[in-house]
């Protein structure tokens, strides 16, 4: 009965790969919304599901052992999916998700609660943007005057875009000294970025605090009361105790 890891980001791939040497079954989900994705060792399945009902479904027909989701953070649609499917088909869910970003000495942060938060704020806090905040969330600073957008992103995105931008199609991990080269080179004054957490694109923030640049931060959607863990080792050893055991009990939420 495999477990099926809900994934697309570093720590679903590297749960995926220590499952798979200790002869777990695993398949792991992908939503298709990047081109050409990394893809984890073992059994892969790309696109949606269409719903929580579906969902449901699918995890019978499949005879799914057990549910982690570690999924990106901003995935809001298809955790609240996992949530409604988990709990109609009687099927363990666990949240993997990496802590977010803190706040260090020299850091210059605004923390707003969405995309248009953001947008509003930009004008009054610089007007050379370096903006990492995905491509789907860029309508949201089509209508920014007087900015010009350096729009970081993996795939091509769809308008509108920010009037004034350049694109820059690339992929983390990200270096402090590529950074620092990118802000000197575009001569950015700002910095707007999720509080995705994790190192592998944190570089930008420790650059914008070596130059002096303000960050907005956008925070985490609020997530329910789900079981949840911050660590692939916990993730880990809960699906291990799991098969084990036949299904025991999932650890209290990390917080």
């Amino acid at each position: 009965m495999p477990i099926l890891i809900l994934g697309g980001t570093g720590e679903a791939r590297e749960l995926a790969a220590a499952l798979h040497r200790d002869n777990v079954a695993v398949i792991s989900s992908l939503a298709g919304r990047v081109a050409r994705p990394r893809l984890p060792v073992g059994e892969v399945r790309i696109g949606g599901f269409g719903g929580p009902q579906r969902l449901a479904e699918w995890l019978g027909a499949n005879a799914i052992d057990a549910v982690i989701d570690a999924t990106h953070p901003f995935a809001e649609r298809i955790s609240a999916s996992a949530r409604a499917a988990t709990a109609r088909a009687a099927t363990p869910l666990l949240r993997l998700e990496r802590p977010g970003w803190s706040e260090r000495p020299g850091d210059r942060w605004t923390w707003v609660d969405d995309l248009d938060g953001a947008a509003a704020l930009i004008p009054a806090l610089g007007a050379r943007v370096l903006l990492t905040t995905g491509r789907q969330g860029l309508p949201a600073f089509a209508e920014v005057d007087g900015a010009f957008f350096l729009v970081r992103c993996v795939d091509p995105p769809d308008p509108p875009l920010p009037r004034d931008h350049e694109l820059l199609l690339d992929r983390g991990p990200y270096t402090l000294q590529g950074e620092l080269a990118l802000i000197d080179g575009h001569a950015l004054d700002l910095v707007v970025t999720k509080d995705s957490g994790g190192a592998l694109t944190e570089a930008k923030l420790d650059a914008a605090r070596e130059r002096g640049l303000p960050v907005i931060v956008v925070r985490r959607p609020p997530r329910s009361a789900d079981a949840a863990v911050a660590t692939v080792a916990e993730a880990h050893a809960w699906a291990l105790a799991h098969v084990a055991t036949g299904g025991g009990a999932p650890p209290p939420h990390a917080g």
